[in-house]
């Protein structure tokens, strides 16, 4: 199968291309500029920003799957005056650019990588589920489910199968932002003041992720469907933090504040955006993608730690 990776460079895109190439498929990866990252194997296009004009055509010549990995991902301190119009700007009006090119051309299925925010950003107790009604709240969570919606629009006026996978964290080798963090605190003995943080999180392993993409290039069942994805098992974040640390080899130096203390403080420092994150849960039901799909996670989070950990101490 001939197959289109978008965002081919990145944490996701990367990861996506090489796991699909040792499974006998044949990768296009769709780039911004030569200077990105070697991708072995690959069949390397560049391609312009994401946006309302980019061309598409001679990326998406020969295709039979396009994985739209890129995007103008969550951003932790975000620069932009108008965050919600340079996220529409890229996650809506340049998806809408490829969708349309890929419906004058031979590809037969759109896999698309949304995000857990499109259902919310909290969860009671009760874990979302693929098909509840979407409650996104920030702006990059409002631009993936403003994506959906214009990918929804044209498969119902085409023959274009379109398939939506809503992933929470993912980590995995070469993971950033926060969780980044999280493990540079750990391997420098930092006391953390998150011990007393018994909250549920989903997670996802990015080799689990990437597993299920290669499901859904050609399982009927996936067809027109929304996926959500994770390991199966949430933890705390005073559990993900010690599995971490033994991952790391390394003792997890966690402080047991009350998160109300904790709020307070966060609060105080200007990052009260931190607590909901930090302390909320957030968890997935699974279980719609492992009934349609017959898919489970093959990978376990200690496995994937594990891995991730490797990799982090050979940087």
């Amino acid at each position: 199968m001939k197959v289109l990776v978008t965002g081919a460079s990145g944490f996701v895109g990367s990861t996506l291309c090489a796991h699909l190439i040792t499974k006998g498929h044949a990768v296009r990866g769709a780039v911004r500029s030569t200077s990105d990252k070697p991708l072995p194997g690959v069949d390397v296009r560049v391609v312009s920003d994401l946006s309302a004009d980019t061309n598409w055509s001679e990326a998406l010549a020969g295709i039979n799957v396009v994985v739209h990995c890129a995007a103008r991902v969550h951003i932790m301190n975000e620069a932009s005056v108008d965050p919600l119009t340079a996220f529409r700007e890229v996650n809506v009006k340049g998806t809408a650019c490829l969708v349309k090119q890929v419906v004058d051309s031979a590809v037969r299925r759109f896999i698309y990588i949304s995000s857990v925010k499109v259902n919310g950003e909290v969860t009671d107790g009760n874990p979302f589920r693929a098909d509840d009604t979407p409650a996104p709240e920030d702006p990059y969570g409002i631009s993936k489910w403003e994506a959906e919606q214009v990918l929804r629009s044209i498969a119902d006026e085409t023959n274009l199968e379109i398939v939506i996978i809503r992933p929470p964290l993912i980590y995995g080798p070469g993971v950033s932002a926060n969780f980044l963090r999280l493990m540079r605190g750990l391997m420098w003995g930092v006391p953390l003041p998150l011990g007393a943080i018994n909250n549920s999180r989903s997670l996802v392993a990015l080799d689990n992720l990437v597993d299920l993409i290669e499901t859904c290039l050609d399982h009927p069942e996936a067809v027109d469907q929304t996926f959500l994805v994770s390991d199966g098992e949430d933890l705390s974040l005073k559990s993900l933090l010690q599995r971490t640390a033994v991952a790391l080899g390394k003792p997890a130096r966690l402080i047991p504040i009350p998160v109300s203390v904790l709020g307070v403080m966060l609060r105080l420092i200007g990052r009260a955006d931190f607590v909901k994150r930090l302390c909320g849960s957030l968890q997935v039901d699974i279980g719609k993608t492992q009934n349609y799909l017959n898919w489970s996670p093959p990978v376990s989070v200690d496995d994937a730690l594990r891995k991730t950990a490797k990799y982090f101490l050979s940087r």
